[in-house]
């Protein structure tokens, strides 16, 4: 069984740590319990150069796979961001790309040069359609794999209620044949995307996205794998035939599940935005249609459907959230890294904590209420707020959590408005799969 995050970033794409660098991921990823982590941000140059310093393709059987000097394995994969006119529609895509060498590596980015700039950021921006982009790419080699980033992101997701499209179809048109799979992203999971009839007859793939290498950000998504031989190959070939699983985060604590507008601290489910025209009832703008009520525009089966062939998934929140939570104090806190250094001290990775360590070794670590809530989320029973238009959703641990307003511009969370139409809508509980109950069991 391997555990991969295939799509995170470098120091060299905006909005990123400074500190993200090899060394860092290895270190962190190996913490986090991650198996394959993502080279991230393979087209720009000065990372490049590092990642072929650094990073070593293994000549022993494991074809594609790159290898640090203590053997840590790292697959080359990137994020592209692609911005055209299509169908008479701006459009803003993002797509994960894969390959299986750094000679293919080259001959992409030698591609994207002939379309403008790749030194500027670690997730450039072409003028390419998705299209024209994938059939590109396959010219190169066949054994890229292309893949639509947090599909159902409101401002870069294929099916973004912004930018996006409402079929595949239409977005890769004769191309259509060479996608195989699609990134669930943290405001959605398997049963959203399964009510939707077109999305029935691909795999789902996970990954954190991070722009930092902390525990909480890093792995915090990630794609389950079964191979008997790791290498590029069997990699791609999982994917291309839905023999993968995701360990997903609860929805709701998405930036983007539900519908609403931070900067007037309103935050609505579907059908309470949709009443009102999903027009916010402080500024009189148009709200940020959410990823579930976007779901609720395309889906041809009601909530709670879920083939019977279905991937399994897990869905659980990071353990730094959980500690915090409990203990009511910072994600980046001493109390907080006490507590979860002491855990990875004896039990040597998250992942091990969070899926497999029993509930009678725990207690021998930690205080039997943060033992409890690690056997909780193992069963994906913890309940979040919903997040919104750029707000993480919030852990319902004690049940008077509210949101962190820090992260709009200062404004605190005692904001008074005297209407019933802005409103919290209850949480909704989290689809759990029957089948959650230890790793073993997702294949």
């Amino acid at each position: 069984m391997q555990i991969a995050d295939f799509h995170l970033h470098s120091k060299y794409s905006r909005a990123c740590s400074k500190n993200l660098d090899i060394q860092n991921l290895e270190k962190w990823g190996r913490i986090k319990g991650i198996d394959i982590l993502s080279s991230t941000d393979f087209t720009h140059p000065l990372w490049i150069k590092e990642l072929k310093s650094l990073l070593k393709e293994n000549t022993t059987g494991e074809n594609g796979i790159y290898n640090t000097q203590t053997g840590y394995r790292f697959i080359l994969s990137t994020e592209i961001s692609l911005v055209y006119t299509d169908m008479g529609k701006g459009r803003r895509v993002h797509h994960i790309v894969l390959a299986p060498s750094m000679d293919v590596v080259d001959q992409i980015t030698e591609y994207l040069k002939k379309h403008g700039r790749v030194d500027y950021d670690g997730r450039p921006i072409f003028k390419i359609t998705s299209s024209d982009f994938v059939y590109e790419l396959k010219k190169i080699s066949n054994d890229i794999e292309i893949i639509p980033a947090h599909a159902m992101t409101p401002w870069f997701g294929v099916f973004g209620s912004k930018s996006g499209y409402d079929s595949l179809k239409d977005c890769f048109k004769d191309q259509l044949k060479n996608i195989h799979a699609l990134e669930t992203g943290l405001s959605a999971d398997p049963p959203m995307l399964y009510r939707v009839k077109e999305w029935r007859d691909y795999a789902f793939v996970s990954n954190s996205d991070s722009h930092s290498f902390w525990p909480w950000r890093i792995g915090r998504e990630a794609t389950l794998f079964d191979m008997k031989k790791i290498n590029y190959h069997e990699f791609i070939k999982a994917i291309r035939e839905k023999n993968i699983g995701t360990i997903e985060v609860n929805p709701n604590y998405g930036i983007y599940h539900f519908t609403g507008h931070r900067n007037c601290h309103v935050v609505m489910s579907p059908s309470d935005a949709a009443k009102i025209g999903n027009i916010c009832p402080v500024c009189h703008n148009i709200m940020t249609i959410g990823v579930q009520a976007r779901i609720e525009q395309l889906a041809d089966k009601p909530e709670g459907f879920y083939p019977v062939n279905g991937q399994k998934y897990y869905s659980m929140l990071p353990l730094s959230e959980l500690i915090s939570g409990l203990y009511r104090t910072g994600l980046n806190t001493k109390k907080t890294w006490e507590i979860y250094n002491r855990l990875i001290k004896e039990f040597k990775s998250e992942y091990n904590i969070l899926l497999n360590v029993t509930h009678d070794n725990l207690l021998k670590i930690v205080e039997k209420p943060l033992a409890e809530l690690i056997m909780a989320n193992r069963l994906g029973k913890i309940n979040v707020k919903p997040g919104f238009d750029g707000i993480y959703g919030v852990a319902m641990i004690h049940g008077d959590e509210d949101y962190d307003w820090s992260r709009v511009g200062g404004e605190g969370s005692d904001l008074k408005i005297g209407t019933d139409a802005i409103r919290e809508s209850p949480a909704k509980k989290p689809n759990v799969n029957k089948e959650q109950e230890s790793l073993k069991k997702f294949f």
